[in-house]
C-alpha cells in the first residue's frame, strides 16, 4: 500500500524556519519524484520544490528560490523540506506527492494529508 504523511507545520514568525517531512510507505525512492505543494486561504493548490529519482531540485516558483530546499534520507525513506525566511505569504496547507521517475506536476499519482503552516507578520 502507498502511503504519504506530511507532518512538521505550525505556527512561526515571519523571517522563522521549519522543516517539513514527507514520510513514505509502499514504495522506494529510488524510482519516484517527491514534490512538495501548498494551498493558501482561498487560492488554488500550486506545486512548490520537487527532488526527482537522481535527487536533482526542481524549484516551480522563483519566489521560493533561496528559502526552500529539499533533501531526502533514503534509509527512513522520508524527504524533508527547508523552509527558512519564512514570510505571511508562504502560510497555506503544505502536501507532499509522488510521481514516477520524474517532477511533472500532473503525474503526481499519489498524496498525502497536509500539514498546515502558518506565518505571522
Amino acid at each position: 500500500e502507498v502511503q504519504l504523511q506530511a507532518s512538521g507545520g505550525g505556527l512561526v514568525q515571519a523571517g522563522g524556519s521549519l522543516r517539513l517531512s514527507c514520510a513514505a510507505s509502499g514504495f522506494s525512492f529510488d524510482h519516484y519524484a517527491i514534490g512538495w505543494f501548498r494551498q493558501a486561504p482561498g487560492k488554488e493548490r500550486e506545486g512548490v520544490l520537487c527532488i526527482n529519482s537522481s535527487d536533482r531540485i526542481i524549484y516551480w516558483p522563483d519566489s521560493v528560490k533561496g528559502r526552500f530546499t529539499i533533501s531526502s534520507d533514503n534509509a527512513k525513506n522520508t524527504v524533508y523540506l527547508q523552509m527558512n525566511s519564512l514570510k505571511p505569504e508562504d502560510t497555506a496547507v503544505y502536501y507532499c506527492a509522488a510521481a514516477r521517475r520524474y517532477c511533472i506536476r500532473s503525474e503526481m499519482a499519489y498524496w498525502g494529508k497536509g500539514t498546515l503552516v502558518t506565518v505571522s507578520s
